[in-house]
């Protein structure tokens, strides 16, 4: 025990060594009334060592985060210290420039400047939400630095344009510019990915997008610039398919242009209905075209006799029915309906 009483009693007769110094040559810290043994120790005044009896909180600012690293003489400019900040922009600079008001804690904590989660929630309270990539962008990439008197955060415009301007310019599929695009990127864009622009709303244009079309890039129908003006027939964007296809050979004066006239949107032409006059299809075993129209490209001509042959036919008409002859035309006058 008497080891400690010692201590104990050396501490003591150095507090009050102390004080009495400090009544006698005047506090250089002012008002502050703590301990010299708080912050000094009996080897030197210096370097002074804050120990943890010190409690900055009871003087009206708590010590927290990076505050709680940084050095005195960071923020108290005299030993007495005389005109100790009160507030953030105090110590550091605003430079925001006045925009954003004096409460840094709206948007910063003592830990660090850049806390994003803070910055995002303030954010959200403005004209410009923050949603999809607009979350994760650095500040600075929409604020740009300004000089003083020049807005860099307040009134700035909200419309996707004035960031994206040189996206829009040059975009090639499609081309925004030849084509006349709108400057509302939302019409067709989202805010999580430029490249999948799916929004724009086809249906209301003068041709709706149904069947195999809703699947084909926009650079396929508007490869050659053509957006508003772009003409509206099958044959415009499909002349090679109707020039080269030959079950049945449509490059003919009896096959129209008109494409929907048999065919749909179904994905490779599938469902086509032709319809064929008078004469119902698919007849009998005929499945295609040149079955009954074997001299192509002219579907005026046709023959029964290839399917229907003579020792089909012979038996039920042969003394049965008057002036039968087994060819194509003499079939068409009875049977043509």
């Amino acid at each position: 025990m008497r080891p400690t009483r010692l201590l104990l009693g050396v501490a003591l007769a150095l507090t009050a060594r102390a004080t009495a110094a400090q009544q006698a040559t005047g506090n250089p810290h002012g008002k502050l009334q703590e301990a010299c043994a708080v912050c000094h120790s009996a080897q030197g005044w210096t370097p002074a060592h804050i120990t943890s009896q010190f409690d900055h909180a009871k003087h009206g600012f708590v010590l927290a985060g990076a505050h709680a690293q940084a050095a005195c003489r960071s923020c108290h400019a005299s030993l007495d210290f005389h005109g100790a900040p009160s507030d953030c922009a105090s110590c550091h600079k605003d430079v925001h420039h006045g925009e954003l008001g004096s409460d840094c804690a709206r948007c910063h904590t003592p830990r660090t400047f850049l806390d994003r989660s803070l910055m995002v929630r303030a954010h959200q309270l403005t004209r410009f939400p923050l949603s999809g990539s607009h979350v994760t962008v650095d500040c600075e990439t929409c604020h740009t630095p300004m000089p003083q008197g020049r807005l860099t955060f307040v009134n700035l415009p909200t419309q996707c344009i004035e960031c994206h301007l040189a996206q829009f310019q040059t975009a090639k599929n499609p081309d925004h510019v030849a084509g006349g695009f709108s400057h509302d990127c939302s019409q067709c864009h989202a805010a999580t990915l430029w490249a999948s622009a799916g929004r724009f709303n086809h249906s209301a244009t003068r041709f709706p997008l149904t069947g195999a079309h809703l699947t084909v890039t926009c650079q396929q129908c508007h490869g050659d610039g053509l957006y508003a003006t772009k003409s509206t027939a099958c044959v415009a964007c499909h002349q090679q398919a109707y020039a080269t296809t030959t079950n049945p050979i449509h490059a003919t004066p009896w096959f129209s242009t008109a494409c929907e006239t048999c065919h749909t949107t179904a994905p490779g032409w599938r469902g086509a209905t032709f319809a064929h006059t008078w004469f119902q299809v698919p007849h009998h075993s005929a499945q295609q075209c040149v079955d009954c129209h074997t001299t192509q490209p002219n579907y005026v001509n046709f023959v029964c006799t290839s399917c229907h042959t003579q020792a089909q036919t012979d038996p039920i008409h042969v003394g049965r029915v008057s002036g039968y002859v087994w060819n194509s035309t003499n079939c068409y006058q009875c049977h043509g309906r």
